[in-house]
């Protein structure tokens, strides 16, 4: 019995041993990236802003995307619009507060396949200590590239939409002709661009 056992857990590595083999390790090259949102303004235009502070990881499966992962944190307190006096209300219990809640993060939970070498990336979002599922929609992954200083690169883009609200973020304001000063969709769009972790 014992003999058996131990031949299936032998066997069960070896299955194990080529997935792990081909997962590579990425760090989010944040000099090159971008982390950005925009919403309605007065239901008229659109206000775009991104975070300038972040770090992730991104381990990537070739052999099996399905088994990747992502990993990000966000510096709320790096919140960009362009415009002081409105950052500095982002930052503030009305919005983010900051000081309660200094990180956003992202934690994949499920990549699945779309078409045409797409991903769906299904992961759990943290804003405003408020947890929530949603879906990113990646494209696929460009090719390896060396660079001139020997660091292996490779980047995406991905997008998705939430419902500020569902994060408690819902400071708001009536406009005399009728509906509010702040839309409710957060269209957020990421442009990333990833450096391979070289084995020490």
């Amino acid at each position: 019995m014992k003999k058996n056992i131990t031949k299936a857990m032998f066997t069960a590595a070896i299955m194990v041993l080529p997935s792990l083999a081909t997962a590579t390790t990425w760090n989010i090259d944040a000099d090159h990236s971008n982390v950005g949102f925009s919403v309605s303004h007065l239901m008229v235009s659109h206000v775009k802003g991104n975070f300038n502070k972040y770090s992730g990881i991104v381990d990537i499966n070739d052999k099996d995307i399905t088994k990747s992962k992502v990993d990000v944190t966000i510096d709320a307190s790096s919140i960009n619009t362009n415009v002081q006096k409105r950052d500095e209300h982002l930052k503030s219990a009305d919005f983010f507060d900051v000081a309660k809640y200094p990180t956003l993060t992202f934690v994949s939970k499920k990549w699945t396949k779309a078409a045409k070498g797409a991903l769906n990336v299904t992961g759990d979002l943290t804003i405003h200590g408020v947890t929530k599922s949603v879906v990113l929609e990646v494209s696929p992954f460009s090719k390896e590239i060396k660079d001139p200083w020997g660091n292996i690169r490779r980047g995406t883009s991905a997008s998705t939409t939430i419902m500020r609200k569902d994060f408690g973020l819902v400071w708001n304001q009536a406009l005399e002709t009728g509906g509010v000063a702040v839309g409710e969709e957060i269209n957020i769009s990421l442009d990333v661009e990833l450096i391979k972790l070289q084995p020490k």
